[in-house]
């Protein structure tokens, strides 16, 4: 009788899968392992102007170009005076490019911000102010 349950531990259908769930394991455990953080971008929208901006278009680029996160947002009597947006990325170099529309519709020319996150910052913080106003 032991021989016989012996036997039927090395049959199991189990045991011919656990290779793959081996590796299905290791694969989440990496791809979790290499999460970029979460981090807040914030900025204080300054100066005069603001009021008149009814929407305001954010993109974040990494350092080839490649946008990594867009965002829109629609205000009905001018933005509040801090703008955030949450988004996982690892440290390195990126700009942000921010897209602000008035009431009378077209794009204003785009602020375009330069920002390095280092692997301890969690928040970046900056001051925003319109170029000139039409």
């Amino acid at each position: 009788m032991e021989g016989g349950e012996r036997r039927n531990w090395k049959q199991h259908p189990l045991l011919r899968r656990l290779p793959f769930l081996l590796l299905v394991v290791l694969g989440l455990w990496l791809w979790k392992g290499v999460d970029a953080p979460e981090r807040e971008l914030a900025w204080r929208l300054e100066g005069p102007g603001w009021s008149e901006i009814r929407a305001l278009d954010l993109q974040v680029k990494n350092a080839d170009g490649e946008l990594v996160k867009r965002e829109t947002r629609s205000f009905q009597s001018g933005p509040p005076g801090m703008v955030t947006l949450v988004v996982e990325l690892p440290s390195g170099t990126y700009e942000v490019w921010v897209f602000a529309r008035g009431e009378s519709g077209p794009s204003r020319p785009p602020l375009v911000e330069r920002l390095t996150l280092q692997d301890e910052d969690t928040r970046a913080e900056r001051g925003l102010r319109l170029p000139g106003i039409r």
